[in-house]
C-alpha cells in the first residue's frame, strides 16, 4: 500500500474486547454491604460498541479503514511489563481477583488484554511502515494506569507502552506521548521516567494518588530521572478546567514541549473522560474542546513529524456521550470539518477560569 493522505486513518478493533463485565459494587469500588443494590462498574463494554458504532455510522465513516486484532504474545507484552507481573495476571485470572478495588481479571478480560495489547502494536506498525500517517488501537481494557509491575484503574497491560516500544524497536530516536485522559497516565510515566529518548506529556484533573499501588502523583514536580530528567511533564487542571484551559494548556504547555523535543512521532493516549458529562471525570470538555485540541495536535504533528500520529483508546465512561467525543477527536486528526452536532452541549465554557487556570499551572512548573 502507497502512503496514504491525511484523510484516511487506520481503526484496529475487535469485538470479543466487549465480551467481559466487570462485577457491580460502590461505583468503581468493591461492594458495600450497606447497599441493598449494587452499580454497575464505569468501565464496561458499551461505550466501546458506541464508539465503533459512532465512527462507522458518523460523517466520518467513509475516512477510515478497519482491521481487526489479533492478540499480542507474551514477548511482546514482555518489552514494557515483567515476567514475574505477566505470570501474576495469568493466575489471577484463572478463578477471577480484584487487583485493585477498581481492576478485576478473570478469563474474558485477559482475553481482551492480550486482544487490546496486539491491536495497539498493529496500529504502531500501520504507521511505522508508512502505510498510514495515523492509526487508532480502538481497545479495551485501557492501559494508561498499568505499571511495569502493578495493574490499577480498570488497566491490565499498558497498551500505548507496547506500542512505543514498538516503535524505538523499529528504529524511532525520539518519540512523544500526549495523554489528554482525565487521570493522570501514572503507568506510562513510570514505565518511560529515565530514558531520554521518550517524553511523556500527562493533562489530567489534579487528583493525586489513590491508592498503596498508586504511589505517582501527577503534580509537577514529577519530571522524570537519571537520564529521562525533564522528559516527563505533568500538567494537572483544577477540577472543571473546561474546554479553554485545555485549549490553553495545548498550546501554552504541549506545544512548545514537543517542538523543543521534537519527536520523529506522537502517541496519544486518548481518553474522553474529560467529557462535561462523563462519571467519572469532571473536567466539563466539550465535544468541541476535544475537537480543538485534536486540531492542535494534527498540526504539531505535520510540524514535526510528517503527521504521524498512534493512538490508543483510555478512558471514558459515559456510554453515549463520549463516543460522540471519539469522533470529534477523529474529525479534527483528519483535518476535516466538525459536522456531528454535540447533543449536549449546554454547559458554558469558563473563559476567565481558564485563563487563571493555565496562567498558575505555568507559573509554579519546572519545566515551564
Amino acid at each position: 500500500m502507497t502512503n496514504q493522505p491525511d484523510s484516511r486513518m487506520k481503526v484496529i478493533y475487535h469485538e470479543a474486547m466487549t465480551d467481559y463485565c466487570p462485577p457491580p459494587g460502590l461505583f468503581d469500588c468493591l461492594p458495600s454491604d450497606l447497599l441493598e443494590i449494587q452499580m454497575t462498574q464505569p468501565e464496561r463494554p458499551e461505550k466501546l460498541v458506541n464508539t465503533a458504532s459512532v465512527l462507522k455510522r458518523g460523517p466520518i465513516g467513509q475516512h477510515l479503514d478497519w482491521d481487526t486484532a489479533r492478540s499480542a504474545s507474551d514477548e511482546e507484552i514482555l518489552a514494557f511489563h515483567t515476567d514475574s507481573y505477566l505470570d501474576r495476571l495469568k493466575k489471577a485470572a484463572e478463578n477471577g481477583e480484584y487487583l485493585s478495588a477498581s481492576t478485576y481479571i478473570y478469563p474474558p478480560s485477559l482475553k481482551a488484554m492480550y486482544l487490546a495489547a496486539g491491536a495497539s502494536i498493529e496500529a504502531a506498525r500501520a504507521v511505522i511502515s508508512g502505510d498510514y500517517k495515523m492509526a487508532y488501537a480502538l481497545v479495551r481494557p485501557p492501559g494508561h494506569h498499568a505499571q511495569p509491575n502493578e495493574a490499577d484503574g480498570y488497566c491490565f497491560v499498558n497498551n500505548l507502552g507496547l506500542a512505543v516500544h514498538e516503535a524505538l524497536n523499529a528504529g524511532y530516536k525520539r518519540v512523544a506521548v500526549v495523554d489528554w485522559d482525565v487521570h493522570h497516565g501514572n503507568g506510562t510515566q513510570e514505565g518511560f521516567y529515565d530514558r531520554d529518548d521518550v517524553l511523556t506529556i500527562s493533562l489530567h484533573m489534579n487528583h493525586g494518588s489513590w491508592g498503596e499501588g498508586h504511589l505517582q502523583t501527577g503534580e509537577v514536580d514529577e519530571v522524570g530521572k537519571g537520564d529521562g530528567e525533564g522528559n516527563n511533564l505533568n500538567l494537572p487542571l483544577p477540577m472543571g478546567a473546561g474546554d479553554h484551559a485545555y485549549k490553553l494548556t495545548m498550546e501554552r504547555c504541549v506545544g512548545p514541549a514537543l517542538r523543543k523535543f521534537k519527536p520523529d512521532l506522537i502517541f496519544c493516549a486518548n481518553g474522553q473522560d474529560a467529557n462535561a458529562f462523563d462519571p467519572n471525570g469532571r473536567q466539563s470538555v466539550s465535544m468541541a474542546g476535544f475537537y480543538e485540541m485534536a486540531c492542535q495536535l494534527k498540526a504539531l504533528a505535520d510540524e514535526l513529524c510528517g503527521g504521524k500520529i498512534v493512538m490508543t483508546q483510555e478512558g471514558g465512561y459515559n456510554p453515549t456521550y463520549a463516543p460522540y467525543c471519539a469522533h470529534s477527536i477523529v474529525e479534527g486528526l483528519l483535518g476535516l470539518p466538525m459536522e456531528l452536532e454535540d447533543p449536549l452541549a449546554f454547559y458554558p465554557n469558563d473563559l476567565e477560569g481558564g485563563e487563571r487556570a493555565v496562567e498558575e499551572l505555568i507559573a509554579r512548573h519546572p519545566l515551564l
